[in-house]
């Protein structure tokens, strides 16, 4: 008969290393190697000299029951045999360890039981024996869970590694996230090293796994070695370090991830599919803005809120966010039926009983009355606005139904029924305005700012930049560029903007609807402003590209009303401190007392049969009412004012 090859003692091997070990053979085999670690514990001790002088025989007839029955009970106390062997980790060591110590201790106060009634000292095990048989049973039940464990990862796991990565930092987290890309079938990929700027650690190795300096591997090193990507694992990482180490690695051809904060593991345990691509977020080059909860809290707590664009970037995110707080009732309103019924269905995960999804449009006074009427708010959280400036540019009459009526018709409504706050969502583009947007933007500014010095209802503004991942800003669009083989366009080489992400922007709002006591004008600290250029080749590179090899930068020229920089003050505003350092209160001047009426005769200005005759007759109005706007690249920049 030909004996067997070793291919085929192999690939049997493999198969049934692939298959569930049953725990109940892990349980027999536990056993038949604590009965053989006795037997050696008794030889060793009988080589020695040590112990009974009874034979290797007697041993066996007069011990063995009693070391099986008590390994028996112990195994089954502590489940030591229900771990899966092949994804041994050190949870299932220390249950292994636990098992051999309540089997010591039985087996201990057995002896000194069967010692006090003078039995027959063949049964009795002594002190020494115990002892060694704790030690070797616990190093070989170990042992052969390491075995098979690296047995499995080496004929079953070894052919499905397609990708190698490296981990940046060699610390507790990073060891973490090794075991968690080694115990996860799916994960397809093996770790090829640890990187850390350590020297302590640098040369070392973890789980055989060596730590290079960060230094030493380079674009050459990386394609050496055919990594593929490296994962970013040190908790409490300083934006500004993360942009440094994404900025180093730049050029390599790999793709970059990072694993999140441990609070948001689930349960406590990281796993593979948390392992995310590092986001724009990521890099804001400054410190994420916490605000008071607390605050947040009683301020909402037991009273109806009114969430106007609330299926809007903005207005969702304060609507999920108001949704952990216990408000009485909570009322979503907004004109987009798909949006808003995607809120809908998504909320249901939030538990929110006492939400009610409302279709209206803040234009429509008649509604509006109507709703405010039945819900009789506490409070409004206003975010409904037309905001995207060269579609407003070309459309000033649509900017101002709905940002400056829309806006007018709500605070009016609100002192009417003495809501108690009125929290304007707005934007630095009413700073210095230079488009049509960001003038209907500070006349809305204005006009419930003028409100708030005649009328109990307190009105509040929040200001702040552009954010990102919101609906048609800059990252969104960037990301179908790409998808669509580019080329990314920005408009200026030199322009810059301040950037949120949307829940520290929605934050804010709550913050200043819960600190605000009417009439101001809230405004962030948001650190530097990022260059778009810069922006658009963190992107594509963190998209696995490189520029201008695989995606280029196009420079289109600047749109009409678009600013190079952005401002978060107007040129007579200054900025006053409050208790959070990261939040600040424009002193602005108060409008004339008769700006009412002029905001009024603004929207009495008839909608011609001429789009442009009623366009250029607005933004006059406009130049009147806010002096210092100035339309940039536009229209509109040679309109006088009347």
């Amino acid at each position: 008969m030909r004996p067997f090859s070793y291919p085929f003692l192999s690939y049997q091997l493999k198969k049934t290393l692939q298959k569930e070990t049953s725990r109940w053979l892990v349980l027999g085999v536990d056993l038949y190697i604590t009965l053989n670690t006795y037997a050696i514990a008794f030889g060793i001790l009988k080589l020695m000299g040590i112990g009974n002088k009874q034979s290797f025989y007697q041993m066996m007839i007069h011990q063995a029951p009693t070391v099986v029955f008590f390994a028996f009970l112990a195994f089954i106390i502590t489940s030591s045999y229900k771990g899966i062997v092949r994804h041994t980790g050190f949870k299932d060591m220390f249950n292994v360890l636990k098992a051999n110590v309540l089997y010591t201790l039985f087996i201990v106060m057995f002896s000194w039981l069967m010692t006090s009634t003078s039995a027959d000292p063949n049964y009795i095990p002594g002190k020494a024996l115990i002892l060694v048989h704790f030690l070797l049973n616990t190093i070989a039940l170990s042992f052969l869970r390491i075995l098979y464990k690296g047995m499995y990862n080496y004929y079953v796991m070894g052919n499905r590694y397609k990708r190698k990565v490296m981990i940046y930092g060699a610390g507790d987290s990073g060891v973490i996230t090794y075991q968690a890309l080694k115990n996860d079938e799916k994960s397809r990929v093996t770790v090829f090293g640890f990187m850390d700027d350590k020297k302590k650690k640098i040369g070392k190795k973890i789980n055989g796994v060596t730590v290079f300096n960060p230094k030493a591997v380079t674009k050459d090193f990386v394609e050496k070695h055919n990594i593929t990507e490296i994962i970013i694992s040190i908790q409490n990482l300083p934006p500004k370090q993360l942009t440094e180490i994404v900025d180093r690695l730049a050029d390599f051809p790999v793709t970059l991830k990072i694993v999140p904060a441990v609070s948001t593991w689930l349960k406590g345990d990281l796993t593979a599919q948390q392992i995310k691509t590092i986001k724009i977020e990521d890099l804001l080059g400054r410190k994420p803005i916490k605000l008071d909860n607390e605050e947040i809290r009683k301020e909402v707590e037991g009273k109806v809120i009114m969430v106007t664009g609330a299926a809007g970037s903005i207005g969702s995110e304060i609507s999920r966010q108001l949704m952990g707080y216990p408000f009485k009732q909570l009322v979503l309103v907004d004109q987009a039926e798909t949006p808003l019924f995607e809120l809908q269905q998504s909320s249901r995960k939030l538990n929110c009983e006492s939400c009610d999804f409302v279709m209206g449009d803040v234009r429509n006074t008649e509604r509006m009355e109507i709703m405010i009427n039945h819900y009789r708010p506490d409070i409004i959280f206003h975010a409904a606005a037309y905001k995207h400036v060269p579609l407003m540019e070309e459309n000033p009459y649509e900017a101002v139904m709905a940002n400056v009526k829309g806006t007018k018709t709500l605070a009016d409504l609100a002192v009417k029924y003495n809501v108690q706050k009125f929290v304007m969502v707005s934007t630095d583009k009413a700073v210095n305005p230079t488009n049509v947007m960001g003038a209907t933007k500070r006349l809305a500014e204005l006009y419930v700012t003028q409100l708030n010095k005649n009328f109990a209802t307190k009105f509040i503004v929040t200001r702040f930049g552009n954010v990102l991942g919101s609906n048609g800003s800059v990252i969104p669009t960037f990301k179908r560029q790409i998808e669509e083989g580019g080329p990314l366009t920005v408009t200026h080489p030199d322009i810059t903007r301040y950037f949120m992400t949307i829940p520290e922007a929605c934050q804010l709002v709550l913050e200043a609807g819960a600190m605000g006591q009417g009439g101001e004008v809230f405004v962030f600290d948001m650190g530097k402003s990022v260059k778009i250029f810069d922006l658009a080749k963190k992107v594509i590179q963190l998209s696995g590209l490189k520029y201008p090899d695989d995606i280029e930068i196009k420079i289109t020229g600047l749109r009409p009303g678009e600013k190079i920089y952005e401002e978060l003050l107007t040129d007579d505003e200054t900025a006053i401190q409050t208790h959070h350092p990261k939040i600040m209160i424009a002193k602005v001047n108060n409008s004339s007392d008769d700006f009412v009426q002029k905001v009024i005769s603004l929207l009495e200005i008839p909608n011609s049969h001429s789009p442009m005759e009623t366009n250029l007759s607005l933004v006059m109005k406009i130049k009147e009412l806010v002096p210092e706007y100035t339309p940039n690249n536009s229209v509109y920049s040679q309109t006088k004012t009347p």
